[in-house]
């Protein structure tokens, strides 16, 4: 059994103990702030990066979902970068989110972030070099998102390095 005694600072008195728990489980302390609001505290906070390492044709005039086959990290196992190219979060809460994309010629392009199947963020509509970003909620259950691209013209997103086409995404806030 380990233990971890944290005295109090200089405007109260006594301690806080921390024990480790007698199951294998993951658990989150929760302390307040200074100004009445949560602090996290968690080993179980998903965090991905995956990028695409082949390159991969895109049909003009259709949004297209971007294949990251690989992985930099995934520190929970929710990036599934061989079938569906997606992440699964399995911790319910709110989601930073950022996909960059690169075509090797001057095409016109949109990024997107789809959220079940469905577009929830878009980027802007430019030449050969785009992002997107978004804040969102998972339920840690059910939801899953992914990364589309449309292209103006028949083109191919180039496989450069993870430094270009990339998408990856972390665990903000707990629900």
């Amino acid at each position: 059994m380990s233990t971890l005694a944290l005295a109090a600072g200089a405007s109260g008195t006594g301690s806080v103990t921390i024990q480790a728990p007698a199951t294998n489980n993951t658990d989150v302390i929760n302390l307040p702030d200074t100004n009445g609001g949560t602090i996290m505290v968690s080993s179980a906070m998903p965090a991905f990066s995956a990028w695409q390492s082949s390159s991969q044709s895109i049909t003009a005039g259709t949004f297209t979902k971007v294949q990251f086959q690989t992985k930099l990290f995934d520190t929970n196992n929710n990036f599934d970068s061989t079938t569906n190219y997606r992440f699964t979060p399995t911790v319910a809460g709110y989601y930073q989110l950022n996909a960059s994309l690169y075509v090797s010629t001057a095409i016109v392009m949109q990024p997107a972030i789809y959220k079940n199947g469905t577009a929830a963020a878009y980027g802007a509509y430019v030449t050969q070099t785009n992002g997107v970003g978004a804040l969102m909620y998972f339920n840690g259950s059910t939801d899953y998102v992914e990364v589309y691209v449309y292209l103006a013209s028949n083109g191919a997103l180039q496989n450069a390095s993870s430094a270009y086409n990339y998408f990856n995404g972390s665990l903000v806030r707990a629900a």
